[in-house]
């Protein structure tokens, strides 16, 4: 077929004649049935480049500034391994790429309303790259105790597991069940004001409750470097909330040079 649309516009054009929501397989089988050969690692790629949440957009040409999720590209929001949707900013919230603090970007999920607290950025160290963080509480999550309750890593019936478990309001940062099949959901104050790790987190818990709880707790963790009294105050009146401090400990130390080795040269 001649003069065939952009693979974006295909995507575009497929999902909204799908009913607004469709998995990866259903575009796929739409484009082909309609306009013929069209390859299917474009396909996907270009379903990663318009997804607004998707986390590895930034890695191609269409996403290489920042932006607030307003442009041609931004029409599709991810609800599971596969499965996308139309992007609704009224039900999903504001997407955005932005360049973090080192100069990297990503992708998430940007400031509603702003504030003074929101908008402060903690000046000293802070742990690298918050995935670090993140990566290292999941690969431990079994010697981490909530309300003397041991944790595993959650796994959903597609076999996601859940780092960066993808919802409806965002992704959430870690997401554990206990000994008891409560669930658990991390969030990692980082650079974030009080106000909006806890809004982050109520959030999360809510969806979990209203989507994959059915009759199990929900409970919540903020994990931060310092824990202030604005948090405590703000997670005194949420039933399940648990505060925990992460330490940074680095050492340098000098190693001395053998002279043999230095002479050899």
């Amino acid at each position: 077929m001649d003069n065939k649309p952009y693979v974006w516009q295909m995507i575009k054009e497929a999902i909204e004649s799908l009913g607004g929501r469709a998995t990866y397989s259903e575009i796929k089988e739409y484009i082909w049935k309609k306009y013929g050969e069209v390859n299917e690692g474009t396909i996907t790629a270009q379903i990663a480049v318009c997804t607004v949440n998707h986390p590895s957009r930034i890695h191609y040409p269409e996403n290489k500034k920042p932006r607030v999720a307003n442009s041609k590209y931004d029409f599709l929001f991810t609800t599971g391994r596969g499965k996308v949707e139309i992007y609704n900013p009224e039900e999903h919230g504001i997407w955005e790429i932005r360049s973090d603090e080192y100069g990297k970007l990503v992708v998430n999920q940007a400031d509603l309303e702003e504030t003074p607290e929101s908008a402060e950025v903690e000046k000293e160290l802070l742990f690298p790259v918050e995935s670090h963080l993140r990566d290292f509480i999941a690969q431990n999550i079994g010697n981490i105790s909530v309300n003397n309750h041991t944790l595993n890593l959650f796994v959903d019936e597609t076999g996601r597991d859940g780092i960066e478990y993808q919802t409806d309001v965002g992704p959430i940062d870690i997401l554990a069940l206990d000994e008891d099949e409560d669930f658990v959901v991390f969030e990692l104050k980082l650079s974030r004001g009080a106000d909006r790790a806890m809004g982050q987190l109520a959030r999360y818990m809510g969806w979990i409750k209203r989507n994959l709880s059915k009759d199990k707790k929900v409970k919540g963790v903020i994990v931060a470097k310092n824990v202030d009294e604005k948090l405590k105050y703000a997670a005194s009146i949420i039933p399940d909330i648990n505060l925990f401090e992460y330490e940074l400990n680095f050492k340098i130390r000098e190693v001395g040079i053998d002279e043999a080795i230095r002479n050899s040269g």
